[in-house]
């Protein structure tokens, strides 16, 4: 049997590519099919390689380095996600809550972690001396949990702040005027305005008790309830202002007036003042029945008290008692009695008939004008609450006041009866960040009325929980512009903030206009409203000798009650 071998050589075949010529640049001509529909983007080997995702990183990672896994030739877009597909047809099937395993569980966590025998010096485990059980004090109860405190530190800050109401609804037939920001009135100023000027005097003072500067917190004394009749009389309602306005002034306020106008950059609730114009006159009024005169507790604090109405340390219950605090004291640290000398003024109090046998607060009246340029005099009373004989015998005049200390750790203040004696300075610091706006009227006041002393007394509830009982714990003196000075309180800002709107109701036709603070902004509105405004709630007072319908008095002694 034969076999055939074939011997030839097979070599492999070779098939000569195509190759395209491109007459416009350099590159095939044509894509193939093989690459076709899928995205390019220019890479440089020199680019870094990070992650494609990463949830766990941080936004504050790498800031000094941005740019570190940044593309040579740039960000493109050829792997961007776009979502195109409709959300409207996604429902959510299950919407249990997912339970966590027990071991998962914060209550279960911590009973793991404190058993007995975890670990030395653990709350079930031997401690150093190698007793069973480790007590930890009421100090170390802070330093116990480690995560109290964390909501606060990473955002979780409770309710909002609760809306406060206005002093007065806005009607729909008042129109807006005017607008005006505190940034604006800040930057105000009416430099040059001299001293005011006396026209009249009125009232008797009682002088000053130099034995309560002695009073100190290891030797307090009681806040008496004094039983004497403090007028509030508006502008309008004064027989001497009436009687000034037919021969001198434009403009004719009274100091709290003035005070709340001349401060109102730094008050944080509404108040509103009524402006009259009659002619070329203008009469700016506070509303009857108002709290327009109780005094603000914590108003420009970081944490106001709570709007509690049922709580006595609510805004309006707070407001209250310190009023009443304010008028005790302020005729408490006087010498009473009908053998003591008394200093009075040319005229006798224009608010009490000589047939009225009721006992009065111990008050000055001292009717003032000031020249504000551009012809506008300005007529204000102002008052003096006591006197205070020097040695050379001549009398200082006084405006006094009283702070008053209701809960320092509901405040978030120093406690008076630890700080007062040693830090007072640290006291006065911690109310003039609190109480800023009621400081700077009283200083505004007592530069008004030209008080040689500012005193200022320093009143606190027996027990932080009785409202109706408290002690003075010391007393402290100031000259008013030097006190200004210390607040900072620029009289030039003050007088330029009232000229301001001044100059704005005079440009207005005759009518009546109200100003009021929004309540929950740093802004002063004026609005004209109709002349029959308010004048429905004039009806039930009592009228004057002639026909002034008077303001109803503040008997804070038998009202004490209340507080």
């Amino acid at each position: 049997m034969s076999e055939t071998i074939n011997t030839a050589v097979q070599f492999p075949t070779f098939e000569k590519p195509t190759v395209q010529f491109n007459e416009k640049g350099w590159g095939p001509c044509e894509l193939p099919d093989t690459f076709k529909d899928v995205p390019y983007q220019p890479f440089s080997k020199n680019d870094r390689l990070g992650k494609i995702c990463d949830w766990t990183s941080t936004s504050n990672n790498d800031k000094k380095y941005q740019n570190k896994y940044a593309s040579t030739f740039g960000t493109g877009n050829q792997y961007a996600y776009y979502h195109e597909e409709d959300e409207t047809t996604f429902h959510l099937v299950d919407t249990a809550r997912v339970q966590k395993p027990p071991h998962q569980r914060g209550r279960f966590r911590n009973m793991r972690n404190s058993r007995g025998g975890r670990g030395r010096n653990a709350r079930g485990g031997l401690n150093a001396h190698g007793h069973g059980m480790t007590t930890l004090s009421s100090k170390n109860v802070k330093a116990r949990d480690p995560r109290r405190g964390v909501g606060k530190r990473f955002g979780n800050r409770g309710p909002p702040p609760k809306m406060r109401e206005s002093s007065v609804a806005v009607r729909a037939d008042w129109a807006s005027i005017e607008e005006m920001d505190f940034p604006r009135l800040i930057k105000l100023s009416l430099p040059n305005i001299k001293e005011g000027e006396d026209i009249t005097t009125c009232g008797t003072l009682e002088y000053y008790d130099k034995t309560y500067d002695r009073i100190n917190v290891k030797n307090e004394k009681p806040l008496q309830k004094i039983d004497r009749i403090v007028h509030t009389v508006t502008t309008t309602d004064d027989p001497v202002i009436r009687r000034l306005s037919k021969t001198v002034g434009n403009v004719f306020a009274t100091d709290a007036i003035l005070a709340t106008i001349m401060c109102s950059t730094r008050s944080n609730y509404s108040w509103d003042i009524v402006i009259e114009k009659v002619g070329d006159k203008i009469f700016m009024d506070k509303r009857d029945h108002t709290e327009f005169d109780l005094l603000t507790v914590n108003e420009t604090s970081v944490e106001p008290p709570t709007d509690d109405d049922s709580s006595c340390n609510s805004p309006r219950n707070l407001a209250i008692e310190a009023t009443f605090i304010n008028h005790n004291f302020s005729q408490q640290v006087l010498k009473t009695g009908d053998q003591e000398a008394k200093y009075k003024f040319d005229e006798t109090n224009p608010f009490i008939s000589e047939d009225e046998d009721i006992q009065v607060a111990s008050v000055g009246y001292r009717y003032k004008k000031w020249e504000l340029g551009s012809d506008i005099v300005l007529v204000a009373r102002c008052e003096h609450d006591g006197v205070l004989q020097t040695p050379s015998g001549e009398p200082q005049f006084m405006s006094i006041k009283a702070l008053n200390e209701w809960d320092s750790k509901l405040a978030n203040g120093v406690e008076w009866r630890q700080k007062l004696d040693t830090q007072r300075g640290a006291v006065l610091a911690n109310e003039l960040r609190n109480n800023a706006c009621k400081l700077a009227k009283w200083t505004v006041q007592a530069v008004l009325a030209g008080s040689d002393q500012l005193k200022l007394g320093y009143v606190s509830r027996i027990n932080p929980r009785d409202h109706s009982r408290h002690v003075i714990l010391g007393t402290q003196q100031f000259k008013p512009h030097e006190f200004a000075t210390q607040i900072n309180l620029s009289m030039d800002n003050a007088w330029g903030i009232l000229r301001c709107i001044i100059d704005l109701v005079m440009k207005q036709k005759d009518g009546k206009y109200l100003i009021m603070k929004d309540p929950n902004k740093p802004i002063i509105r004026l609005y004209d409203i109709p002349d029959n405004t308010f004048d429905s709630d004039d009806s039930d007072d009592g009228e004057g000798d002639d026909g002034e319908g008077f303001q109803q008095v503040y008997n804070y002694a038998n009202n004490s009650n209340k507080i």
